[in-house]
């Protein structure tokens, strides 16, 4: 950032008082602009046992396979941003179920929600951000195609936790600077 929001004045980093963490401080107003980690929200959506993936069409990773996921928009929830996400990129309508995983990025500053969910029909599609979209059986996942970290541990999650029939939470913290 370099020009405040507010009044169009030139920013710096600096400490604000009171507080504890560097910040963009206007100079003129003295305004302080946040900036906070982002919100990824997404499902994992089944139909008939099976789960349904997408191939990316857009950077990063484009080519690569991955859970319906994206960054949460103001004003939704986190069950509404990943059943809107899921269907941005799928095409499917969602029933969102429970949390099944929080996977903390520090890296780079991000936070993955991530929701077991039930399809409502077979019906699913390519987008602009999904070049394919199928259902896969556990044996069929393309695991050295995945896209991110976050989708292979989200993935095998749901697939012990279902194979042990349990709904579990899963914390995860990727001290990593790669997906």
């Amino acid at each position: 950032m370099n020009f405040c929001s507010s009044c169009g004045a030139r920013v710096m980093i600096q400490v604000p008082q009171g507080d504890h963490l560097p910040r963009h401080v206007c100079s003129s107003c003295q305004t302080i602009h946040y900036s906070n980690p982002k919100v990824l929200v997404g499902s994992v959506p089944v139909w008939q046992g099976q789960i349904l993936l997408c191939r990316r069409a857009i950077m990063p990773r484009a080519g690569y396979w991955t859970m319906p996921s994206g960054f949460m928009e103001n004003g939704e929830t986190l069950q509404m941003g990943a059943a809107r996400e899921t269907f941005e990129e799928s095409l499917a309508r969602v029933t969102i179920e429970d949390l099944m995983s929080v996977i903390n990025i520090a890296a780079h500053n991000q936070v993955h929600v991530l929701f077991r969910a039930r399809m409502n029909g077979p019906e699913h599609g390519p987008t602009p951000e999904s070049s394919e979209v199928r259902l896969f059986s556990e044996a069929d996942i393309p695991w050295e195609d995945l896209a991110f970290r976050t989708v292979s541990q989200t993935l095998r999650h749901f697939f012990e936790d279902r194979q042990l029939g349990q709904a579990r939470l899963h914390l995860v913290d990727l001290d990593t600077t790669r997906f």
